[in-house]
Protein backbone atom coordinates (compact mmCIF):
# COMPACT_ATOMS: atom_id res chain seq x y z
CA UNK A 1 0.00 0.00 0.00
CA UNK A 2 1.00 3.59 -0.35
CA UNK A 3 1.06 5.37 2.97
CA UNK A 4 1.81 8.83 1.61
CA UNK A 5 0.25 9.87 -1.67
CA UNK A 6 2.90 12.54 -1.96
CA UNK A 7 5.73 10.01 -2.07
CA UNK A 8 5.88 9.46 -5.81
CA UNK A 9 7.63 6.29 -6.87
CA UNK A 10 7.03 4.74 -3.46
CA UNK A 11 3.30 4.53 -4.17
CA UNK A 12 3.38 1.72 -6.72
CA UNK A 13 6.01 -0.34 -4.87
CA UNK A 14 4.13 -0.31 -1.57
CA UNK A 15 0.79 -1.06 -3.20
CA UNK A 16 2.26 -3.94 -5.18
CA UNK A 17 3.66 -5.69 -2.12
CA UNK A 18 0.43 -5.80 -0.08
CA UNK A 19 -2.51 -6.94 -2.18
CA UNK A 20 -5.31 -5.34 -0.14
CA UNK A 21 -8.94 -6.33 -0.50
CA UNK A 22 -11.57 -3.70 -1.26
CA UNK A 23 -14.16 -3.53 1.54
CA UNK A 24 -16.02 -0.26 0.79
CA UNK A 25 -19.39 0.33 -0.77
CA UNK A 26 -19.05 4.11 -1.00
CA UNK A 27 -15.74 5.40 -2.22
CA UNK A 28 -13.73 7.30 0.37
CA UNK A 29 -14.35 10.59 -1.43
CA UNK A 30 -18.10 9.91 -1.55
CA UNK A 31 -18.24 8.98 2.14
CA UNK A 32 -16.29 12.10 3.15
CA UNK A 33 -18.50 14.32 0.99
CA UNK A 34 -21.67 12.82 2.45
CA UNK A 35 -20.49 13.28 6.04
CA UNK A 36 -19.53 16.90 5.45
CA UNK A 37 -22.82 17.69 3.72
CA UNK A 38 -24.78 16.24 6.65
CA UNK A 39 -22.52 18.04 9.14
CA UNK A 40 -23.00 21.39 7.40
CA UNK A 41 -26.76 20.97 7.12
CA UNK A 42 -27.15 20.05 10.79
CA UNK A 43 -24.79 22.80 11.91
CA UNK A 44 -26.81 25.37 9.98
CA UNK A 45 -30.09 23.94 11.25
CA UNK A 46 -28.96 24.23 14.86
CA UNK A 47 -27.85 27.83 14.33
CA UNK A 48 -31.18 28.74 12.77
CA UNK A 49 -33.09 27.12 15.65
CA UNK A 50 -31.51 29.31 18.32
CA UNK A 51 -34.57 31.56 18.08
CA UNK A 52 -34.89 34.65 20.24
CA UNK A 53 -31.48 35.65 21.56
CA UNK A 54 -31.21 35.45 25.33
CA UNK A 55 -28.43 37.02 27.36
CA UNK A 56 -26.26 35.17 29.87
CA UNK A 57 -23.61 36.40 32.29
CA UNK A 58 -20.17 34.84 32.01
CA UNK A 59 -17.86 35.60 34.92
CA UNK A 60 -14.30 35.31 33.62
CA UNK A 61 -11.77 34.33 36.29
CA UNK A 62 -8.12 34.94 35.51
CA UNK A 63 -5.51 37.38 34.30
CA UNK A 64 -5.36 40.30 33.91
CA UNK A 65 -8.54 40.78 36.00
CA UNK A 66 -11.78 38.99 36.78
CA UNK A 67 -14.58 40.45 34.70
CA UNK A 68 -18.25 39.77 33.97
CA UNK A 69 -19.21 39.51 30.29
CA UNK A 70 -22.73 39.65 28.89
CA UNK A 71 -22.90 37.08 26.09
CA UNK A 72 -25.51 35.42 23.86
CA UNK A 73 -26.94 32.09 25.01
CA UNK A 74 -26.42 29.26 22.51
CA UNK A 75 -24.30 31.47 20.27
CA UNK A 76 -21.33 32.90 22.16
CA UNK A 77 -18.38 30.62 22.83
CA UNK A 78 -15.42 30.79 25.23
CA UNK A 79 -13.38 32.00 22.26
CA UNK A 80 -15.80 34.91 21.85
CA UNK A 81 -15.24 35.69 25.52
CA UNK A 82 -11.47 35.61 24.92
CA UNK A 83 -11.97 38.16 22.14
CA UNK A 84 -13.27 40.59 24.78
CA UNK A 85 -10.04 40.17 26.75
CA UNK A 86 -6.74 40.26 24.87
CA UNK A 87 -5.23 38.89 21.68
CA UNK A 88 -2.97 36.72 23.82
CA UNK A 89 -6.00 35.01 25.34
CA UNK A 90 -7.25 34.21 21.85
CA UNK A 91 -3.91 32.78 20.75
CA UNK A 92 -3.00 30.74 23.85
CA UNK A 93 -6.35 29.38 25.07
CA UNK A 94 -6.90 25.75 24.12
CA UNK A 95 -9.70 24.68 26.47
CA UNK A 96 -12.28 26.24 28.79
CA UNK A 97 -13.33 25.30 32.31
CA UNK A 98 -16.88 26.18 33.33
CA UNK A 99 -17.92 26.62 36.97
CA UNK A 100 -14.57 25.22 38.05
CA UNK A 101 -15.42 21.65 37.02
CA UNK A 102 -16.70 21.21 33.46
CA UNK A 103 -14.22 20.98 30.57
CA UNK A 104 -15.58 22.80 27.54
CA UNK A 105 -14.44 23.21 23.94
CA UNK A 106 -13.26 26.72 23.10
CA UNK A 107 -15.59 26.97 20.07
CA UNK A 108 -18.61 25.32 21.72
CA UNK A 109 -21.56 27.69 22.38
CA UNK A 110 -22.30 28.44 26.02
CA UNK A 111 -25.78 27.45 27.20
CA UNK A 112 -26.15 29.23 30.55
CA UNK A 113 -24.58 31.73 32.90
CA UNK A 114 -21.35 30.41 34.40
CA UNK A 115 -17.85 31.16 35.56
CA UNK A 116 -15.18 30.77 32.91
CA UNK A 117 -11.49 29.96 33.04
CA UNK A 118 -9.41 29.84 29.86
CA UNK A 119 -6.79 27.09 30.00
CA UNK A 120 -3.48 26.82 28.17
CA UNK A 121 -0.35 24.68 28.18
CA UNK A 122 1.45 27.02 30.56
CA UNK A 123 -0.98 26.74 33.47
CA UNK A 124 0.27 25.33 36.77
CA UNK A 125 -2.15 22.38 36.46
CA UNK A 126 -2.29 21.09 32.88
CA UNK A 127 -4.03 17.76 33.50
CA UNK A 128 -7.24 18.68 31.66
CA UNK A 129 -5.36 20.39 28.84
CA UNK A 130 -3.00 17.45 28.39
CA UNK A 131 -5.89 14.99 28.16
CA UNK A 132 -7.63 17.16 25.58
CA UNK A 133 -4.36 17.45 23.64
CA UNK A 134 -3.82 13.67 23.66
CA UNK A 135 -7.40 13.11 22.51
CA UNK A 136 -6.94 15.67 19.74
CA UNK A 137 -3.74 13.97 18.58
CA UNK A 138 -5.69 10.73 18.20
CA UNK A 139 -8.44 12.50 16.28
CA UNK A 140 -5.91 14.14 13.98
CA UNK A 141 -4.24 10.76 13.48
CA UNK A 142 -7.53 9.49 12.06
CA UNK A 143 -7.50 12.37 9.59
CA UNK A 144 -3.87 11.63 8.67
CA UNK A 145 -4.63 7.94 8.14
CA UNK A 146 -7.55 8.67 5.84
CA UNK A 147 -5.41 11.06 3.84
CA UNK A 148 -2.44 8.72 3.64
CA UNK A 149 -3.98 5.37 2.68
CA UNK A 150 -5.10 4.70 -0.86
CA UNK A 151 -8.59 3.45 -1.71
CA UNK A 152 -7.35 -0.09 -2.30
CA UNK A 153 -6.08 -0.39 1.26
CA UNK A 154 -9.67 -0.82 2.43
CA UNK A 155 -9.12 1.40 5.46
CA UNK A 156 -11.89 1.70 8.05
CA UNK A 157 -11.41 3.76 11.19
CA UNK A 158 -12.62 1.62 14.09
CA UNK A 159 -12.30 3.60 17.33
CA UNK A 160 -9.74 5.14 19.64
CA UNK A 161 -8.98 4.64 23.33
CA UNK A 162 -9.45 7.44 25.81
CA UNK A 163 -6.47 9.66 26.57
CA UNK A 164 -4.04 8.09 29.02
CA UNK A 165 -0.85 10.12 29.21
CA UNK A 166 0.85 7.50 31.37
CA UNK A 167 0.54 4.92 28.61
CA UNK A 168 3.19 6.83 26.68
CA UNK A 169 1.26 6.96 23.42
CA UNK A 170 -1.97 8.10 21.81
CA UNK A 171 -3.57 5.44 19.65
CA UNK A 172 -6.12 4.87 16.91
CA UNK A 173 -7.53 1.45 16.01
CA UNK A 174 -8.13 0.75 12.34
CA UNK A 175 -9.19 -2.10 10.07
CA UNK A 176 -7.36 -2.87 6.83
CA UNK A 177 -8.17 -5.22 3.98
CA UNK A 178 -5.28 -7.55 4.76
CA UNK A 179 -3.56 -9.29 7.62
CA UNK A 180 0.07 -9.40 8.65
CA UNK A 181 1.06 -5.96 7.41
CA UNK A 182 4.11 -4.47 9.10
CA UNK A 183 4.74 -0.77 8.56
CA UNK A 184 8.27 0.18 7.63
CA UNK A 185 10.20 3.27 8.67
CA UNK A 186 9.35 5.23 5.52
CA UNK A 187 5.63 4.60 5.99
CA UNK A 188 5.70 5.68 9.63
CA UNK A 189 7.58 8.85 8.68
CA UNK A 190 5.00 9.55 5.99
CA UNK A 191 2.23 9.37 8.58
CA UNK A 192 4.18 11.69 10.87
CA UNK A 193 4.50 14.11 7.95
CA UNK A 194 0.72 14.06 7.46
CA UNK A 195 0.29 15.09 11.10
CA UNK A 196 2.76 17.93 10.60
CA UNK A 197 0.81 19.10 7.54
CA UNK A 198 -2.39 19.24 9.58
CA UNK A 199 -0.66 21.33 12.23
CA UNK A 200 0.74 23.73 9.63
CA UNK A 201 -2.75 24.31 8.18
CA UNK A 202 -3.90 25.73 11.55
CA UNK A 203 -7.36 24.21 11.17
CA UNK A 204 -10.18 24.98 13.58
CA UNK A 205 -11.62 21.91 15.33
CA UNK A 206 -15.43 21.96 15.31
CA UNK A 207 -17.86 20.11 17.59
CA UNK A 208 -21.44 19.12 16.83
CA UNK A 209 -23.95 17.16 18.95
CA UNK A 210 -26.34 15.19 16.74
CA UNK A 211 -29.19 12.69 17.02
CA UNK A 212 -28.53 8.97 16.80
CA UNK A 213 -30.29 8.51 13.46
CA UNK A 214 -28.23 11.27 11.86
CA UNK A 215 -25.03 9.73 13.22
CA UNK A 216 -25.98 6.37 11.69
CA UNK A 217 -26.60 8.05 8.35
CA UNK A 218 -23.38 10.04 8.60
CA UNK A 219 -21.32 6.88 9.13
CA UNK A 220 -23.38 4.53 6.98
CA UNK A 221 -20.23 3.44 5.12
CA UNK A 222 -18.51 2.28 8.33
CA UNK A 223 -19.96 -0.89 9.94
CA UNK A 224 -17.89 -0.44 13.11
CA UNK A 225 -19.15 3.09 13.78
CA UNK A 226 -22.74 2.02 13.02
CA UNK A 227 -22.44 -0.74 15.61
CA UNK A 228 -21.01 1.61 18.24
CA UNK A 229 -23.44 4.50 17.77
CA UNK A 230 -26.48 3.03 19.65
CA UNK A 231 -24.34 2.33 22.73
CA UNK A 232 -22.85 5.83 22.57
CA UNK A 233 -26.30 7.42 22.31
CA UNK A 234 -27.67 5.31 25.18
CA UNK A 235 -24.91 6.42 27.55
CA UNK A 236 -24.79 10.10 26.57
CA UNK A 237 -26.75 13.13 27.70
CA UNK A 238 -30.04 13.52 25.79
CA UNK A 239 -29.18 10.44 23.68
CA UNK A 240 -26.91 12.54 21.49
CA UNK A 241 -23.78 11.55 19.62
CA UNK A 242 -20.91 14.05 19.55
CA UNK A 243 -18.89 14.39 16.36
CA UNK A 244 -15.86 16.53 15.61
CA UNK A 245 -14.55 17.92 12.35
CA UNK A 246 -11.11 19.05 11.29
CA UNK A 247 -10.76 20.00 7.64
CA UNK A 248 -13.07 17.50 5.93
CA UNK A 249 -12.42 14.70 8.45
CA UNK A 250 -15.27 13.84 10.83
CA UNK A 251 -15.26 11.30 13.64
CA UNK A 252 -17.06 10.44 16.87
CA UNK A 253 -15.67 11.49 20.26
CA UNK A 254 -17.18 12.73 23.49
CA UNK A 255 -14.41 15.39 23.67
CA UNK A 256 -13.40 17.94 24.60
CA UNK A 257 -10.54 18.72 22.24
CA UNK A 258 -8.11 21.59 21.86
CA UNK A 259 -9.28 24.39 19.61
CA UNK A 260 -6.90 24.26 16.65
CA UNK A 261 -4.44 21.92 14.94
CA UNK A 262 -1.67 24.53 15.31
CA UNK A 263 -1.20 23.44 18.92
CA UNK A 264 0.37 20.18 17.68
CA UNK A 265 4.14 20.58 17.81
CA UNK A 266 6.72 17.83 17.34
CA UNK A 267 5.00 14.54 16.50
CA UNK A 268 6.07 10.99 15.71
CA UNK A 269 3.87 8.13 14.56
CA UNK A 270 6.04 5.44 16.06
CA UNK A 271 4.40 2.02 15.73
CA UNK A 272 1.59 0.03 14.15
CA UNK A 273 0.65 -3.22 15.92
CA UNK A 274 -1.65 -5.87 14.50
CA UNK A 275 -3.91 -6.63 17.47
CA UNK A 276 -6.52 -8.95 15.95
CA UNK A 277 -7.76 -10.68 12.81
CA UNK A 278 -11.33 -10.70 11.55
CA UNK A 279 -12.23 -12.87 8.56
CA UNK A 280 -9.69 -11.71 5.95
CA UNK A 281 -9.19 -8.33 7.60
CA UNK A 282 -6.49 -7.12 9.97
CA UNK A 283 -7.16 -4.90 12.97
CA UNK A 284 -4.27 -2.60 13.82
CA UNK A 285 -3.43 -0.13 16.58
CA UNK A 286 -1.58 2.92 15.25
CA UNK A 287 0.40 4.76 17.94
CA UNK A 288 2.32 7.98 18.31
CA UNK A 289 3.71 10.61 20.65
CA UNK A 290 3.61 14.39 20.39
CA UNK A 291 4.46 17.61 22.16
CA UNK A 292 2.39 20.81 22.21
CA UNK A 293 3.65 23.72 20.15
CA UNK A 294 6.35 25.61 22.03
CA UNK A 295 7.36 22.64 24.20
CA UNK A 296 11.02 21.90 23.55
CA UNK A 297 12.94 18.75 24.44
CA UNK A 298 16.46 17.84 23.39
CA UNK A 299 16.92 14.98 20.95
CA UNK A 300 17.91 12.46 23.61
CA UNK A 301 14.92 13.17 25.86
CA UNK A 302 12.49 13.04 22.95
CA UNK A 303 13.98 9.76 21.72
CA UNK A 304 13.14 8.23 25.10
CA UNK A 305 9.51 9.26 24.62
CA UNK A 306 9.57 7.79 21.11
CA UNK A 307 10.93 4.46 22.35
CA UNK A 308 8.30 4.27 25.05
CA UNK A 309 5.52 5.07 22.58
CA UNK A 310 6.43 2.04 20.45
CA UNK A 311 5.27 -0.42 23.12
CA UNK A 312 1.75 -1.70 22.57
CA UNK A 313 -0.69 0.72 24.17
CA UNK A 314 -2.43 -1.28 26.95
CA UNK A 315 -5.89 0.24 26.42
CA UNK A 316 -8.92 -1.95 25.77
CA UNK A 317 -8.67 -3.66 22.38
CA UNK A 318 -11.31 -3.04 19.71
CA UNK A 319 -12.27 -6.72 19.76
CA UNK A 320 -13.28 -6.50 23.42
CA UNK A 321 -16.80 -5.40 24.48
CA UNK A 322 -17.48 -1.83 23.43
CA UNK A 323 -17.64 0.79 26.16
CA UNK A 324 -18.14 4.40 25.09
CA UNK A 325 -16.19 5.89 27.96
CA UNK A 326 -13.04 3.94 27.06
CA UNK A 327 -13.26 3.51 23.31
CA UNK A 328 -14.35 6.98 22.27
CA UNK A 329 -13.31 9.11 25.22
Amino acid sequence: MSIAKSLTGLHSRLLARTGYQQIRNLSHAEAVSKRNTLFNEEQNRQKENVGRIEKIEVRYLGLPDDVTLVMNKGISTPFNCAQHLTEDHCKRSVLALLDGKLSWDIHRPLQESCTLQLLNFHDSDTNLVNKAFWRTCTFMLGAALEEAFTEKAGLKLHSFPGPNIRSGSFAHDIVLGRQGWQANTVELRALSAEMTKLSAKELKIERLDIKENLAVEMFSDNPYKKQQIPDIANTSENSRVTVYRVGNHIDISRGPMVSNTRFLGKCTISAIHEVAKEDNLGIYRVQGVALPTGTILNHFAYSILEDRSRKLNPARLPTEPFEEQTMLA
